[in-house]
């Protein structure tokens, strides 16, 4: 039986555990974590996610950095990216959307909405 697993990725603890809480409703979801952009890029050449849950800024390698590695590479090109921040100024969303995150979401997020862009993107809803 095919089980989607998210990758969750924060520097924060408290907001991963947030993350997957907002998204338990989704059964048959299987939650992996990453607390650095650096363990994100690990884990990915490890197993397939089918969705990443990413936050923008991160001590080591940002958010940003994490979507170009993605899109870099041709077995990940196409996963989807959730790209969650407190910076909800414009350039910061233009510049995770031209880098190729699929979503863009400001902290914090209601948990109803971040849910309906996660499943909306786990169906085949990208763009």
């Amino acid at each position: 039986m095919f089980m989607p697993e998210v990758l969750v990725v924060d520097d924060s603890k408290v907001m991963r555990d947030m993350v997957v809480a907002c998204l338990r409703p989704l059964t048959g979801l299987g939650f992996t974590h990453a607390s650095s952009g650096l363990e994100a890029i690990e884990r990915l050449s490890l197993k397939p996610y089918d969705l990443i849950v990413l936050d923008l800024n991160m001590p080591d390698i940002g958010g940003i950095e994490v979507v170009e590695f993605v899109r870099g590479q041709d077995t990940l090109r196409h996963l989807p990216i959730v790209m969650v921040t407190t910076r909800g100024d414009e350039a910061s969303r233009t510049k995770a959307l031209a880098a190729g995150a699929d979503r863009f979401m400001t902290k914090p997020f209601t948990p109803a909405a971040l849910l309906a862009e996660v499943q909306g993107l786990l169906t085949g809803g990208r763009g």
